[in-house]
């Protein structure tokens, strides 16, 4: 494919300079001139979508409990966003989007459908629709039931040996590798092939070149000012 969307993309919305998953971290990136930003969706416990990387609560907000079991209404209190209130601060500043669908445990399907079935609506008749993506193919299931119109990718730590049949099966546009993982022979066989490459997350620029050189489509960083909207 050709890759319509930024080359660069920040990590949970501002890297390492913003809280993660946050309306700030949205605003930052943007504000550094980023094009693109990737940010996690999970369902709180009344179904509402919110932006979070964990299942847990601890570690980006210092308070005890499960995303899952949790109500918006004490999400809110956290500085945990919606998701739609994330997807049109992206309209309103021109950002792109990778979505993250993230499920919790025993709610891949139920995320899935949920997620995409709002981007359709939130980005409805937006220029550059936004890429949803999963480690979870069942959550890509619903999300091509949902919205087929969307595109998707199919996250991966290390690629694996059948990723032609997995990209085809579930209807995606792109893998999306963990740059640890990833050979030159292999990103060279992902673009033959004629999928969409994005690496995460890469914070040296002597690894981003070296991936771009072999066809890399697009980084996820944190290190946004080493790191670039314009990185070549």
């Amino acid at each position: 494919m050709r890759w319509p969307y930024p080359r660069i993309v920040a990590h949970r919305g501002g890297g390492s300079l913003a809280p993660e998953n946050t309306l700030a971290a949205i605003r930052l990136a943007a504000s550094l001139g980023f094009r693109g930003v990737e940010f996690d969706v999970m369902l709180a416990g009344d179904g509402t979508p919110v932006l979070i990387h964990d299942e847990t609560l601890e570690r980006t907000t210092g308070v005890k409990g499960e995303v899952a079991v949790t109500p918006y209404r004490e999400l809110e209190k956290l500085d945990i966003p919606r998701f739609q209130d994330a997807a049109r601060l992206c309209r309103e500043l021109g950002v792109w989007a990778n979505v993250e669908i993230k499920p919790a445990q025993g709610h891949s399907r139920a995320t899935g459908e949920a997620v995409a079935g709002m981007a359709s609506e939130l980005w409805r008749g937006a220029p550059l629709q936004p890429v949803l993506s999963s480690f979870s193919s069942v959550a890509l299931e619903a999300a091509r039931a949902a919205a087929r119109e969307l595109p998707r990718g199919l996250l991966v730590d290390e690629v694996p040996a059948d990723w032609l049949g997995q990209l085809r099966a579930l209807d995606c546009v792109a893998l999306h590798c963990n740059q640890r993982h990833l050979g030159e022979h292999e990103a060279r066989a992902i673009k033959k092939a004629g999928y969409g490459l994005l690496c995460w997350t890469v914070n040296d620029p002597v690894a981003a070149r070296r991936l771009l050189g072999w066809g890399t489509d697009c980084l996820v960083t944190d290190a946004l000012k080493l790191i670039g909207p314009v990185f070549k």
